[in-house]
């Protein structure tokens, strides 16, 4: 049980919240219910990696972290979130367009 990370060392609340009210983000990772989430089954994929969603709430997790309330559009869930589950989804909508060929 040694090899279990965990996050004792972050404490989030010294530095105002990462994300704001209403900003776009987007999850990084499949989020399942831990048992937290009301009538779905505790294992539960609730939020898909990639899925899109606005924050609607922030809150704070064992005086340590931020929580955010986020509502995503293609499942309809609510989900509290941490910072690390979540990125902006401008960040990931940013394309590279491939270099030119160079003229002779």
């Amino acid at each position: 049980m040694n090899s279990i990370v965990r996050d004792t060392d972050v404490v989030e609340l010294s530095d105002p919240p990462v994300f704001s009210f209403g900003q776009k983000l987007r999850a990084n990772r499949n989020i399942r219910n831990d048992g937290t989430y009301g009538g779905k089954e505790i294992g539960e994929i609730l939020v898909r990696k990639g899925e899109v969603g606005y924050v609607v709430s922030i809150g704070t997790f064992l005086q340590q972290f931020y929580i955010y309330g986020v509502e995503f559009l293609e499942s309809g869930y609510r989900v509290g979130m941490k910072r690390k589950e979540l990125e902006p989804a401008d960040a990931c909508e940013q394309i590279d367009d491939p270099p030119l060929p160079e003229e002779s």
